[in-house]
């Protein structure tokens, strides 16, 4: 469904479908929106509706919105703010939700709403996941990368003092709301960082799309709406195509969503978390692995190219930061921690051309080390 407006992905699971609704300037009407989901169970309660709204500090007035439209509604809500960051995936903080929900003796029909970029909707999902053995729940991202990336697919989860997103939970959205307006707050570095995700669905599954990209440059720097709303509905929409073959990470196909991370993870550990934004590593990474393509006969430089001009014209880096004299055996060494690695031997996503990418488990150490 599409109008100028206001567009709608349909994610099909079985039972457990939900929509996307991406539009522009409509947060405060997300309650009409809310009341028909509750219908996958059986509706909403006729008196007494209660809904959890989880998001941080830096996005609190969005949630105050959705909060006002969920009361006009005749919604029961309480705010849980939570501090931003990855340090409130934890148990600690986790624990303080818990006792949240037990106050407002919530229920099996209590709803939570996770408003605000991809902590606090892996947080708030793994609330839902996992209070009254699940409850509903409902995304309404504010970043572009939780937008076209962690929004969509149903995974939660928070960290574990040894390892990120070590305890989780597979647990859909009853439905994902998406106002282009909440990007009007996001800082410049946060929002050009969602795009690397946005270019890079275009060069793993859909070379048309990419074109668009190219072709709309001016659109992105401007975060215009229209832009913005066929970018968010197409890369929902791929993403989409592939949670809808893989759910459950059973198959490996969910896989190919990791292009550029081999390389990026290993860049962001070795900066030190923060340091460089998730999507800035992935933006190098995906130049580097397309480049260890180029050098295994897959594709030719032009395809490179296309990317790296992308990617620098939006604003990406696309070579690691000049003070990084990061030996290559340290890259190395974090690559083999990659969860595609297996028995100890790099596998990694790669280009045969625009628009799609392959599993590969038999490249040489030396081609790594070449393009590194």
């Amino acid at each position: 469904m599409s109008n100028a407006q206001h567009t709608t992905v349909s994610v099909d699971l079985g039972d457990r479908s939900y929509d996307i609704v991406i539009v522009s300037g409509e947060l405060t009407s997300i309650a009409k929106h809310v009341d028909p989901w509750g219908e996958r169970l059986g509706g909403w309660p006729a008196t007494g509706r209660k809904a959890a709204i989880v998001t941080d500090m830096n996005v609190q007035p969005h949630a105050e919105a959705v909060q006002h439209s969920l009361a006009i509604d005749g919604w029961h809500t309480e705010l849980i703010v939570i501090e931003a960051g990855e340090q409130s995936k934890s148990l600690s903080v986790m624990a303080v939700m818990y006792d949240r929900l037990v106050a407002m003796q919530a229920d099996r029909k209590t709803l939570v709403v996770a408003v605000g970029g991809g902590v606090v909707g892996d947080a708030a999902g793994f609330l839902a996941a996992t209070y009254a053995r699940g409850v509903p729940f409902v995304q309404v991202p504010t970043s572009l990368l939780a937008d076209v990336d962690s929004s969509v697919g149903g995974k939660t989860g928070i960290n574990h003092p040894q390892a990120k997103n070590l305890i989780g939970a597979f647990h859909q959205p009853l439905g994902v709301f998406i106002d282009t307006d909440a990007l009007g707050t996001l800082p410049d570095r946060e929002y050009r960082s969602g795009l690397a995700e946005v270019i890079k669905y275009g060069v793993i599954l859909d070379a048309e799309f990419f074109a668009y990209l190219e072709d709309n440059i001016a659109g992105l720097n401007d975060r215009d709406p229209d832009v913005l709303r066929h970018a968010i509905a197409r890369s929902c929409r791929l993403k989409a195509d592939v949670v809808e073959q893989d759910e459950y990470e059973r198959i490996g196909l969910r896989a190919v969503l990791n292009y550029g991370h081999t390389f990026a993870h290993a860049y962001e550990a070795l900066a030190g978390y923060g340091e460089l934004l998730h999507g800035e590593a992935v933006a190098i990474g995906m130049v580097d692995a397309s480049r260890l393509a180029e050098r295994r006969g897959l594709i030719d430089a032009s395809i490179t190219e296309r990317q790296g001009h992308l990617l620098n014209d939006v604003g990406l880096p696309t070579s690691r930061p000049a003070q990084a004299n990061w030996p290559t055996d340290d890259i190395l060494n974090r690559m083999r921690l990659d969860k595609k690695t297996l028995g100890g031997k790099l596998r990694f996503i790669l280009p045969t051309k625009l628009g799609h990418v392959e599993l590969f488990d038999d490249v040489p150490e030396d081609d790594v080390r070449a393009v590194l």
